[in-house]
């Protein structure tokens, strides 16, 4: 793929890098990612996502723009407040890159759509605030043949990382976590508190980890890091990595891999 001399211009800072250079750029014009949750996480994970270039994104939430919501979803404003999330997020992604492809879906992910909501997908990064929604994305992904970046944030401690169920002796999401949380009754930052700066350096760290899965093959930086599950204390700060191991028992890809 050729890009245009203003497309280049507009990447030049990634395609110096000898990690991405132009060929990882170039793949990086060309993907889809699908975005589950436009908020805390998703809002700037949505950032530099669509500052990277990826061509195609779609973004879904059922949710709508709160005032209690301005505090870390820097890309609403006070007008948004009653706007769906998932639609004032694609207005944004618009207005700051008119080449991109944006799909908004005002809904909730459950186990009837996931599917339908994630096909073409190269990746999809899910930054959603249920488990039951998590879960049935993990499951959808390995259904598909799709990878999946994680991220989450509990207070000052986020996780991130990206499963490739699908493949042969990797696990998945549900490995992670097994089945008790397939439920939708778990503690939100409404409860807990939640600071912005935090959830901001969370949702970066999820649109990176989604960069090197569509970077795999490609360039250096493409390394997935299958399983490593990345544990980020901004108390302290400090950040740790564990490695996921796959449930030959898991009812999301025990039965499906290889």
């Amino acid at each position: 793929m050729t890009l245009d001399a203003d497309r280049i211009d507009r990447f030049a800072r990634h395609i110096v890098l000898p990690e991405v250079g132009g060929a990882g750029q170039a793949r990086l014009v060309q993907s889809h990612v699908v975005l589950v949750g436009m908020g805390g996480i998703g809002s700037p994970a949505l950032q530099y996502l669509a500052g990277a270039g990826i061509s195609r994104l779609t973004l879904i939430d059922d949710d709508v723009v709160e005032a209690s919501n301005l505090q870390r979803q820097t890309i609403y404003t006070v007008g948004d407040i009653g706007r769906s999330k998932a639609e004032a997020a694609a207005d944004w992604a618009r207005r700051f890159d008119p080449a991109l492809a944006v799909t908004p879906h005002v809904l909730r992910v459950t186990r009837d759509n996931a599917g339908e909501l994630i096909a073409g997908a190269d990746v999809v990064l899910d930054g959603c605030d249920n488990f039951a929604t998590r879960l049935a994305v993990s499951d959808a992904c390995v259904a598909a043949g799709i990878p999946l970046t994680s991220a989450a944030l509990g207070r000052f401690q986020g996780q991130v990382a990206n499963f490739a169920g699908h493949r042969e002796g990797h696990s998945c999401y549900r490995c992670f976590v097994g089945d008790a949380f397939d439920a939708e009754d778990c503690d939100t930052c409404a409860d807990l508190g939640v600071l912005g700066a935090m959830v901001g350096m969370v949702g970066a760290f999820g649109a990176m980890a989604a960069m090197r899965v569509l970077l795999e093959g490609v360039s250096t930086l493409g390394d997935p890091q299958w399983g490593q599950l990345h544990v980020l204390d901004g108390l302290k700060p400090s950040l740790r990595t564990m490695k996921i191991a796959r449930d030959p028992e898991c009812r999301g890809c025990g039965g499906s891999a290889g």
